[in-house]
């Protein structure tokens, strides 16, 4: 009898020991975005905005948002866009991304209640928007790769 309780506690130990680490199996979720530079990685959860109405609000009028939220905007076809801060009250940095999830540019710390345009240097499938200064501090600059299932098969790094 204790013979079977040993060996179904290891069991049951393996089998939480694979869920948890199933969150990093499963690499890919719509709300979820990773980017790398070299060694430096970061994630966030993101709200997706990939309709006309959705885009055109995007934060405005939010005074806070948690450090490790964005949002991502989304664009099909993929286009050369322009971003502005009207109406938005926090400082937050842009970064552009292409059809390959290469980020194209970043705009760091956009000054709020501006609505001076800020571009995309090139063709953009997606921007991600996150509070000011964490593109800095994690590392996040032109060539860092992203990884979304928005990126589809031509990822730079694909989904798993």
């Amino acid at each position: 009898m204790r013979a079977m309780s040993i060996w179904t506690a290891s069991i049951l130990g393996l089998a939480a020991a694979a869920a948890l680490a199933a969150p990093a199996v499963a690499a890919c979720r719509e709300d979820v975005v990773d980017l790398k530079a070299g060694d430096a990685s970061a994630r966030f959860t993101v709200e997706i905005a990939d309709d006309m109405f959705e885009r055109a609000r995007g934060l405005m009028h939010r005074t806070e948002m948690p450090l490790g939220h964005g949002m991502l905007f989304l664009f099909d076809p993929p286009r050369a866009v322009a971003f502005w801060m009207k109406d938005t009250p926090l400082p937050l940095d842009m970064i552009f991304i292409d059809e390959t999830g290469t980020v194209l540019n970043v705009i760091a710390n956009a000054e709020p209640f501006t609505e001076d345009p800020r571009p995309s240097e090139g063709v953009a499938l997606a921007v991600l928007e996150v509070n000011g200064g964490l593109a800095e501090r994690y590392g996040i600059g032109k060539g860092a790769v992203v990884r979304h299932p928005a990126f589809g098969e031509a990822a730079a790094w694909p989904c798993e």
